[in-house]
């Protein structure tokens, strides 16, 4: 997993691991103030106002960056703060999302034509028996449907994946700033017409108050820390390194999450839901390797053909070029 990382790129990657694991508690503390889809509104206005006054667009096409925003941003954010607001925790939240990664590589097969290799087929299987065992282990109504909530939530995710491998960008920190700016308005009219106006009206006449100070430090959080600074870091390294390599320790973000709602909110998931938390890691892992092992095989393929001063070779299918496209919170 870490082969090719320099010892200080290897500790970056875990402090974004850590960052992005953290920041499941953080929605916790802001959910408790304000309505779920009216937070997803807050949040990501916070961040469309000062990129709209300084970042440049990316240049990439509209209907990418739109799709981005809807798939990675009102899909994914609605889902899983919806979720976690029915009462899905939030450590277990922090595992279900990684779904996105085994959605991500069946939706780039499916609609884009993307290559999968056996391994990663097998890593797909594998997590998606986790998935099966945490959902069976959540059984009753009141647990399940958060849970089905939040794994809607991957797939948003892992829908905005594609829209954002499709844009290339140039600079992929630019996108996704500017994807903050697709999410507001469609989000705060869903909340409009969800929540009502007396339940936005409530949170934000009570938000000034010591009692609110921890929601208001959450959103803080997840705005500066965990997007600013934790998809800052992960965009430099995934610029020096293949996503492959680096995508992986995203597999630390259920770790930290589980651990620090352990912690600080004292949620014990059963053993149940750890045994199925951890084929759920393997099984991404293993994903992840495969897609490793796919694109290096075609590259010392096309090595040995320039070296015979042939033409490059045609593998008759595209590899993926971001393996999993693990993103940040």
């Amino acid at each position: 997993m870490t082969q090719g990382l320099p010892p200080l790129h290897r500790v970056l990657a875990c402090v974004v691991a850590a960052i992005w694991g953290v920041n499941f508690l953080a929605i916790h503390l802001s959910l408790a103030q304000f309505p779920p889809l009216f937070l997803v509104a807050l949040r990501f206005a916070l961040l469309a106002v000062p990129t709209l006054l300084f970042v440049p667009r990316p240049q990439v096409p509209t209907r990418w960056l739109v799709g981005y925003g809807l798939g990675f941003g009102v899909l994914q954010f609605t889902f899983l703060y919806t979720g976690m607001a029915a009462g899905m925790p939030s450590g277990l939240a922090s595992l279900v999302l990684q779904a996105s990664g085994p959605f991500t590589l069946v939706l780039g097969a499916l609609l884009l034509g993307e290559g999968v290799g056996r391994r990663q087929w097998l890593g797909v299987a594998l997590a998606a028996v986790g998935m099966l065992v945490v959902g069976v282990s959540r059984a009753g109504v009141a647990q399940l449907v958060p849970y089905v909530l939040v794994l809607l939530g991957a797939l948003g995710w892992a829908l905005g994946n594609l829209s954002s491998r499709l844009a290339a960008p140039p600079n992929p920190l630019h996108l996704t700033l500017w994807m903050s700016v697709v999410v507001p308005v469609p989000m705060l009219a869903l909340s409009l017409a969800l929540e009502g106006p007396e339940a936005i009206g409530r949170s934000l006449s009570t938000s000034f108050t010591a009692e609110a100070a921890p929601a208001w430090a959450g959103l803080a959080y997840t705005v500066l820390v965990g997007t600013v600074v934790g998809s800052g870091i992960w965009t430099w390294l995934l610029a020096r390194h293949p996503a492959g390599v680096v995508g992986p320790f995203s597999m630390l973000v259920p770790v930290v999450g589980m651990a620090t709602a352990g912690l600080v909110l004292h949620e014990r998931p059963t053993l149940v839901e750890v045994a199925g938390g951890v084929v759920v890691v393997a099984g991404v892992l293993l994903g992840a390797s495969g897609a490793r092992g796919a694109g290096a095989a075609v590259r010392r393929r096309g090595r040995r053909s320039r070296e015979r001063g042939g033409p490059r070779p045609s593998t008759g299918r595209r590899v993926p070029r971001s393996g999993w496209a693990l993103r940040g919170r």
